[in-house]
């Protein structure tokens, strides 16, 4: 038993804890969970707790179905919303097979062995999200419209509001948890509020993002109202994103940073943006990977729809932000396209791969978005070589499911299943008569 575990199960006797939740993450990201009492918690480190995997989306075929839950100690902390008797704790878990090899259809094990190939390459890849997301008066009801809880708008701090008391709990639970927040504020659109968490490795971020998610919902059910995460629930507001700032690391020195070059951004930095651009339309299918993500990346509204980078530019899909820019290890590279409803573990696995490709490859990085992107004219849009994000779920899905880099980052068993069920999404959507249709149809055909 090494030393992680031993503090872990010291821990639970001191704190008198009586539950511990191991919690790991399907392949469309849907947080699982397990309770196990303190007595299994020895025996789930040295040979994990066997659950039915063909119950889990994407996860096996009935025919080879046992899976091991392995509990990691390092991601051990206390649930602080569960209340002090009897505690509550969480671990995450790497999914394995009963031969004790990692699981193909493991998301956790997925990022893993892009940060793996990272490693062999000699950098350590970090992230940083800006998570946005929308408090609504009350749980959706099926044909009712969402009713966010203020008509605040950015950065706005109104008395006796929900939303400040709100963040300032969230906040609290967050780091009582050990997750480090950077900011928030309400965001531009009415209900939504943005918390930023601060930059980690990849891994841990992704972790957090899932922690983050729970830990978003618990507290607003407790302050009676409802926290969603959707991409876009009103049609004529700005939706959620999760704007990702990137960097890759040497050792201590930040591989992006050049202090010669125009933007700070080195040669190392120019080719990870150039292969995020060559490849995004087939990794859009995982970073936005809902049909209601498309009403966000229509454009407007500070969502990019158009391949391009710019420096300082918002409307632009990659942007390279300028905030300290004496200070080298502050460079990086910021990218607007994912929303915050996304599996992270895919979304930054699939990420890195783009941006390492580009290195491998030695892509040129093209000419930058200067003007507002939104604005332009398609015709000037074509003549600049900015390309369109994909239009749709289908679009994605074509693109995704022709490209080699996405199969191999995934795996096989990922890529298939991923690609089956958003195709069955995208079916069932286009079957729907929608109210818009209803509305806009019935009364004059």
């Amino acid at each position: 038993m090494d030393k992680q575990q031993e503090f872990v199960l010291r821990t639970i006797e001191e704190r008198d804890v009586r539950f511990i939740r191991l919690w790991f993450t399907d392949v469309l990201g849907f947080l699982k969970s397990v309770a196990i009492a303190p007595a299994e918690l020895e025996g789930a480190f040295a040979e994990g707790i066997g659950f039915d995997g063909s119950a889990v989306e994407g996860f096996a075929r009935v025919t080879e179905s046992d899976m091991l839950a392995k509990p990691d100690p390092s991601t051990f902390q206390l649930l602080p919303w569960r209340g002090d008797s009897p505690g509550t704790a969480r671990m995450f878990c790497d999914i394995t097979m009963p031969d004790g090899s990692p699981s193909y259809a493991d998301p956790r094990h997925v990022l893993r062995r892009a940060l793996a190939k990272a490693a062999d390459a000699g950098f350590t890849f970090y992230t940083h999200p800006e998570v946005e997301f929308f408090l609504l008066r009350e749980r959706h009801v099926p044909g009712a419209r969402p009713e966010p809880i203020d008509a605040g708008g950015y950065f706005d701090h109104t008395p006796h509001d929900v939303a400040p008391d709100f963040r300032r709990r969230a906040i609290s639970m967050l780091e009582a948890m050990g997750i480090s927040v950077e900011f928030s504020h309400h965001e531009v659109a009415p209900g939504q509020q943005e918390i930023d968490l601060r930059y980690a490795d990849a891994l841990t971020t992704a972790d957090n993002l899932m922690t983050f998610r729970l830990v978003i919902k618990e507290v607003a059910l407790s302050e009676g109202v409802y926290a969603s995460f959707m991409p876009k629930p009103f049609p004529t507001q700005p939706g959620s994103a999760m704007h990702t700032h990137l960097s890759l690391f040497e050792g201590d020195q930040n591989a992006f940073f050049d202090p010669a070059d125009q933007y700070l951004l080195s040669k190392t930095g120019r080719a990870f943006v150039a292969g995020l651009l060559h490849h995004a339309p087939e990794i859009t299918a995982v970073t936005n990977q809902w049909v209601n993500s498309y009403k966000r990346l229509i454009g407007g509204g500070e969502a990019p729809a158009y391949v391009c980078w710019g420096h300082n530019n918002r409307s632009a899909m990659v942007r390279v932000p300028m905030y300290k820019p004496r200070k080298g290890n502050a460079t990086r590279i910021e990218v607007r396209s994912p929303d915050s409803a996304c599996n992270p573990y895919l979304a930054f696995a699939l990420l890195l791969a783009a941006g390492l490709k580009g290195i491998d490859e030695g892509y040129e990085l093209p000419a930058e978005a200067e003007d507002d992107v939104w604005s332009l004219t398609d015709a000037e849009r074509r003549a600049m070589g900015f390309a369109p994000l994909p239009l749709s779920l289908a679009d994605a899905i074509t693109a995704m499911e022709r490209s080699e880099l996405v199969a191999e980052t995934l795996g096989e068993h990922v890529f298939d299943f991923f690609l089956r069920n958003k195709r069955a999404e995208w079916l069932e959507y286009r079957h729907q008569v929608t109210a818009y249709e209803l509305d806009r149809y019935l009364p004059v055909l």
